[in-house]
């Protein structure tokens, strides 16, 4: 009868448990660092008129 995973020792099983992890984490590191980054500021400059306003009194409309 062949060993199935089941039958397996702890240590077996948390390396390919480890292993498999290690596979997925670099595959979403690679997908997320490899896809085109957007040209989109709108972010930043929201962001950066955020910190110039800090402190200020809110403008009356």
């Amino acid at each position: 009868m062949s060993a199935s995973m089941h039958n397996a020792d702890k240590h077996t099983h948390r390396r390919i448990m480890l292993v498999g992890l290690m596979f997925c984490a670099a595959f979403v590191a690679i997908t997320f660092l490899a896809r085109e980054q957007p040209e989109n500021t709108y972010v930043l400059k929201k962001a950066d008129r955020l910190v110039r306003t800090a402190g200020e009194a809110p403008r009356a409309h």
